[in-house]
């Protein structure tokens, strides 16, 4: 052991900290994420007299200096404003240019000439397509088939847990934009083969046939055939092109679902695209007031934002990605890649002259109609997204950034098409996290609200039997008001049924406190009935509901389990007063868009953190809020809902009284077994830990990291020790 006093620079402040070598690089981060606040996968630690000595993880650690200097990757000196549009080296740059000139020389031999019309015969029947999206018609249609309120919803709550509870009315058609994505990967399917339409058997493809008036109405000129391999009957497959045809359908491949999403976002007024990529791939694109720019969408993967998709996750080799609107057709390619004048090498229809002149000749056509002011309009954003585009060729590509092979289509089909990510073919994951704050306030109200409602009938001396059926009615509310639209909640309960008495009874005024951690109330009427309804925000009881009826769910099942009724009989809630909340979490990785750190502190049982790496070790650091003290009594942790293999086995729980400087073991667990799903393990500290404002958890190992790069955790719930008790 080796401890040393250490000097590091940030922003003009001078830190001193104490630093034992034998801890590795990572302490040291981690302490220096503690006082600064970067993130250690965001730091740069370099000697103060040379900045070009970078300490790193092979460095000699009881050797290095002890000045340093902290820089992060978001503030190290910036370039000049000339500059920074152009972040490569001028040596890159110029080999870039040099490679984007030899590939468009190439070009004027490869590409034939004046074959601008080939290019023109595959666009041109799009155009026709993107102006079905603007038929009122088929918008009404596709309205009537989305739970409008409950993605308004689920948009209100995503938002409301990243603390914005006040949202502009443009964040909220971006947050509502996003369910619409999710609600739609969930609602329309994927067809390798189709199931035969006798027996419901596989069926094996037998090669293609002749519309029938019917399909063809519907725009369906490709019919694929199939033969049951059962009853050998034939099924066909017609390939739509009228999204509403699909809108009933409900099923196809990239082309219908890309097709029928760019309908949907229409009807509800993006600006939306229809993106062909001409290496075999459909998608959407919408402008998002919100980001000030274009938003990539993909419906088949539930992706949104990440145009680097294709090129990095799935290995495609692109060539040509045009998008079409009905106010023109653009390329975009660049915001698809990252090796420009490798993609412009494959471009070979046509020269690049032919096709930007091509493309504004198609783009006036689209816009005759248009308004002059609009026009106007138009020519201004496209200027902007030339500009963006024209960036985010010379921007520096992030080779740490992790993205997924294809997860749409039986995986033979996406084996074949080279489209598997050999690594991890079903991960979409973030290598650097930021920060996150949890929204968790609500979570232990509650639980404190349910723990006075089991200490009420435990001083009652109630039987097992009566607290089940109370529990089960309360139960039964919770969830009926969950069905509800989200803004007007109000339920009227019949004055002579057992439902009413429960909260006119005995178990009224603890119920009512409970009722009150959602923000709802019930209130007597004049003819006997019961009314419940909103209290404040709708959009807490909305954040609430889901916690209350899955905490629910657990005490019932504890309930059955156990002999005879006692706070300490139940698993659930155990310490439900002491809980630790509204701290900021940071994690090794984390699964994006849902398993991301702050989802194992929501208090919702479907909901995990996820490490897409974590098998084989992932750390997780819970900074207190205001950076309070707490002295822990006990945690627990419970299993996610499905894949057992990626539970944690081993782990290490550390806690640190500065803020993560230096840190100190609380607890270890090894040949931990969660024996079923969704399933809560409490573990008691033998000595309550000294007080702590950060705690750290290191995951060692899973259950089984046999085929599993995974870790998955459900729940993380902190306790600390009572204050009449401290």
């Amino acid at each position: 052991m080796v401890s040393r006093n250490l000097t590091v620079i940030h922003n003009g402040e001078t830190l001193q900290l104490e630093y034992d070598t034998d801890d590795g690089l990572e302490v040291l981060k981690f302490q220096l994420f503690s006082l600064t606040s970067i993130a250690p996968d965001h730091q740069k630690i370099v000697s103060a007299e040379d900045d070009r000595l970078v300490i790193h993880d092979d460095y000699d650690l009881d050797s290095f200096c002890r000045d340093l200097r902290l820089l992060s990757v978001d503030e190290e000196p910036r370039q000049s404003a000339s500059q920074a549009d152009f972040t490569q080296s001028d040596e890159q740059l110029a080999r870039m240019l040099q490679a984007e000139e030899e590939a468009l020389m190439l070009q004027q031999y490869v590409a034939p000439a004046n074959n601008g019309q080939q290019m023109e015969d595959r666009l041109r029947p799009y155009i026709t397509q993107v102006l079905m999206y603007e038929d009122t018609n088929r918008q009404e249609a596709a309205k009537k088939t989305v739970p409008v309120d409950q993605l308004e919803e689920k948009a209100m709550v995503a938002l409301a847990k990243e603390g914005n509870f006040a949202p502009s009315t443009s964040e909220q058609k971006h947050a509502f934009l996003l369910q619409l994505l999710f609600w739609f990967k969930n609602s329309f399917s994927w067809v390798n083969a189709p199931a035969c339409a006798f027996c419901g058997s596989q069926t094996v493809n037998q090669g293609m046939g002749v519309a029938l008036p019917s399909e063809s109405a519907y725009g369906a000129s490709r019919i694929e055939l199939y033969r049951c391999s059962n009853c050998l009957r034939e099924t066909r497959f017609p390939r739509y092109n009228d999204p509403l045809k699909l809108l009933e359908t409900r099923k196809g491949r990239c082309g219908e679902w890309a097709n029928c999403f760019t309908l949907y976002c229409r009807a509800f007024g993006y600006e939306s695209r229809l993106i062909m990529d001409f290496t075999d791939h459909v998608w959407t694109e919408c402008f998002s007031t919100v980001l000030g720019r274009w938003m990539h969408l993909d419906p088949c993967e539930g992706v949104y934002d990440n145009p680097l998709l294709y090129e990095k996750g799935w290995k495609k080799k692109l060539n040509y990605v045009i998008a079409i609107a009905r106010d023109g057709i653009y390329d975009v390619t660049k915001r698809y890649t990252k090796t420009w004048p490798e993609v412009l090498s494959r471009r070979n229809i046509t020269t690049e002259p032919q096709l930007c002149s091509l493309l504004d000749n198609l783009t006036k056509e689209c816009r005759k109609g248009f308004t002059p002011e609009l026009r106007s309009i138009l020519s201004d954003r496209d200027r902007k997204e030339t500009d963006e585009l024209e960036r985010s060729f010379y921007s520096l590509d992030d080779p740490t950034m992790s993205l997924p092979g294809r997860q749409s289509g039986a995986k033979e089909w996406r084996i074949s098409r080279a489209e598997v990510d050999a690594n991890d073919p079903n991960s979409f994951s973030s290598t650097s996290c930021p920060v996150r704050k949890c929204i968790d306030e609500h979570v232990s109200r509650i639980y404190n609200a349910f723990y006075q409602v089991v200490s009420q009938f435990v001083d009652r001396s109630l039987s097992k039997l009566r607290a089940l059926e109370i529990l089960e009615v309360l139960n039964s509310v919770l969830k009926d008001l969950s069905r509800l639209p989200f803004q007007v909640r109000r339920l009227s309960i019949n004055k002579v049924s057992n439902t009413s008495s429960i909260f006119l009874g005995q178990e009224g005024s603890s119920i009512n406190q409970l009722l009150n951690s959602l923000s709802l109330k019930s209130q007597l009427q004049e003819d006997g009935t019961v009314d419940i309804y909103l209290a404040g925000d709708p959009v807490n009881t909305s954040l609430s509901l889901p916690v209350a009826t899955d905490t629910i769910d657990q005490i019932l099942k504890d309930l059955k389990l156990c002999d005879k009724l006692s706070t300490t009989s139940l698993s659930f809630p155990l310490l439900s007063l002491n809980r630790i909340h509204s701290g900021s979490v940071l994690a090794s990785r984390e699964e994006l868009p849902f398993g991301i750190s702050t989802s194992a502190f929501d208090g919702t049982l479907t909901t995990k953190w996820e490490d897409p790496c974590g098998a084989t070790g992932s750390w997780l650091v819970y900074s207190s809020c205001e950076r309070r003290m707490h002295i822990l009594e006990a945690y627990q942790l419970m299993s996610a809902n499905d894949a057992p293999e990626r539970d944690p086995m081993d782990w290490v729980l550390e806690g640190s009284d500065d803020g993560g400087s230096s840190w100190n073991v609380i607890d270890k667990q090894s040949s931990c077994v969660f024996q079923n799903r969704i399933q809560r393990k409490t573990f008691r500290l033998a000595s309550p830990a000294r007080p702590s404002n950060a705690f750290r958890f290191r995951f060692l190992a899973v259950r089984d990291a046999t085929d599993n790069g995974r870790l998955q955790i459900g729940s993380i719930d902190l306790y600390e020790k009572s204050p009449d008790k401290q």
